[in-house]
């Protein structure tokens, strides 16, 4: 880390990060829990220069997976760029092939014209890429890359190794899939797609798909995406603009689809390649439109008749729900435009960065409250939720509809976590990256939702990714455990590392430095070792040796 002081900025977004496919003990400084051993593995763009062609957009550069595996108290760190057939390709013509949402890529300029016209027409219907770049997913005792549309990638979590390409399309049909699927106790993976303009209808899809397939199936090496099931689908309220998402929620009874107004339009998206733009461009903000709340049972498989609405907002990330005395409650983390994405162009990072750059709406963290006894007795105009212990409302309108209205929270925290183990239960804390009014988070933070008090942990030159909780065996509290999150370091002379904290106190228990350039990244999970397959293992004392 040799780069002088005044271009961290730019080297941390925008240089290509080197890949570390053999494991590099870190230094451990502090004592970590005995009983932690596992692997942090985490997901994010690492290049963004391919031969002279640049990406536009910082989520789009090829995905770096890289890990933090502890075992006995050290730490070791690897990392290695997803073999994807987009990676492939673009390696091997030295120059971006494959287009991304916020890249556009065109044909060789040296190609003839019959070739330029067919790759024209060929972008009409997009094909996407498999560049998996957001987050990592559990399926049984399988673990994929993924990202938002209908490729994931199957990985070794010990190695980083790629492995075989899934193409949801063969199992369900979604052009588009979240990245933040949800898991139940029976290790059932819930995620939803959008299955764009099939048979003349867009619609949502809800889907499970186990964690494994019938014992008359393992010897034939069948995957478990065959035994798929479509739970729900729901109608987009639009034919050529369905709305963006990028996660949803779960209670314990229901599937919760936040349908916003910050939408994709179809026509923009099939002509993007001929009018010269890119796919980012085709999301629109309807400002002055409604954002609606979809309740699925997830015993009957319908959405609820009632139907319950708010104000324009975007929303990225779900926090938690749950249900309490006849309401679900709702959390989520909301902005009043879109302008987050824009801040990350690679033309916008520069080394006036945290200067200039500033967000138009700052992120909030929201409780709505859904009441879920509702007929045509009930007064217009009265307020149905009867929870002492919130200020958010629900009214009821004349047309039947419910207008919703949101407790404020806490502001300027992005990236939540919860303690998993309370997922779709009534909870208290959240584990969050603050942001303020800056894209870049300055601080790993804890909210109580009860006091509203916040802990925090910050340090100059250091911007903390996504905290992880990992629980304590036999934890008899919500946050007895440790936080897990990756810190990369804006002062070059200063090593990046592994941060432990004690989730209870917030105080720090360890780190482990890594002499490497960390790149940012942006979601990942812990995958404790005895949810490691032993085929999977590797001596890592050996490496040591």
């Amino acid at each position: 880390m040799a780069a002088e002081p005044v271009g961290a900025v730019e080297s941390l977004f925008g240089r290509n990060k080197e890949e570390h496919p053999e494991p590099i003990q870190a230094e451990v400084h502090g004592e970590i829990p005995s009983w932690m051993e596992g692997i942090l593995l985490r997901n994010g763009p690492g290049m963004h220069t391919i031969g002279e062609t640049k990406y536009n957009h910082w989520f789009d550069g090829m995905a770096l997976l890289h890990s933090f595996t502890i075992k006995n108290g050290k730490v070791f760190y690897q990392s290695k760029y997803l073999r994807s057939d987009t990676y492939e390709c673009n390696i091997e013509a030295n120059r971006i092939v494959v287009s991304e949402f916020g890249t556009m890529a065109y044909p060789d300029p040296c190609k003839n014209i019959f070739a330029k016209a067919f790759s024209y027409l060929s972008h009409t219907i997009p094909q996407f890429t498999d560049n998996c770049l957001i987050n990592i997913m559990k399926n049984g005792d399988d673990y994929y890359a993924t990202s938002e549309v209908n490729f994931i990638r199957k990985i070794n979590p010990r190695t980083l190794e790629t492995l075989e390409k899934v193409d949801y399309t063969k199992y369900v049909a979604v052009n588009l899939a979240t990245s933040h699927p949800h898991y139940d106790s029976a290790g059932n993976i819930l995620n939803m797609g959008t299955s764009i303009v099939d048979k003349g209808k867009t619609k949502y899809v809800i889907f499970k798909i186990p964690p494994s397939v019938p014992e008359s199936e393992k010897k034939k090496k069948k995957t478990c995406l065959k035994h798929l099931e479509v739970m729900c689908t729901i109608p987009s309220r639009s034919l050529l603009n369905p709305s963006y998402y990028h996660s949803f929620g779960v209670s314990e009874n229901y599937v919760l689809f936040v349908e916003q107004p910050f939408k994709l339009d179809i026509l923009k998206l099939a002509t993007a390649y001929i009018r010269g733009v890119n796919w980012a461009s085709c999301l629109v903000f309807q400002k002055d439109d409604k954002t609606w709340i979809h309740l699925i049972d997830k015993q009957t498989k319908k959405v609820l008749p009632t139907k319950y609405y708010t104000d324009a907002l975007v929303l990225f990330h779900h926090v938690n729900a749950y249900e309490e005395d006849g309401h679900v409650v709702l959390d989520i983390i909301s902005y009043t435009d879109h302008s987050l994405y824009q801040m990350f162009y690679l033309k916008n990072l520069n080394t006036n960065f945290e200067d200039n750059v500033k967000l138009t709406s700052i992120p909030t963290c929201k409780r709505f409250v859904l009441p879920l006894q509702c007929d045509k007795d009930t007064d217009v105009g009265s307020n149905l939720v009867r929870l002492p212990s919130t200020t958010a409302t629900a009214v009821k309108e004349k047309d039947g509809s419910i207008y919703c209205q949101a407790e404020i929270l806490c502001e300027g925290i992005e990236l939540p976590r919860i303690n998993y183990d309370y997922n779709g239960k009534k909870y208290r804390y959240i584990f969050a990256a603050e942001v303020k009014w800056s894209p870049v988070p300055t601080q790993v933070v804890k909210f109580d939702i009860v006091t509203k008090k916040k802990l925090h942990w910050e340090e100059d030159h250091c911007w903390p990714a996504e905290p992880v909780f990992v629980p304590s065996p036999n934890a008899q509290e919500e946050d007895d455990g440790i936080i897990l999150s990756t810190i990369v370091t804006t002062d070059p002379r200063k090593l990046p590392f592994l941060l432990i904290l004690d989730a209870k106190t917030f105080k720090e228990m360890a780190r482990a430095t890594v002499n490497v350039e960390l790149h940012l990244d942006l979601h990942g999970i812990f995958i404790r070792d005895k949810d490691l397959q032993l085929e999977h293992e590797v001596d890592l004392d050996k490496e040591e040796d």
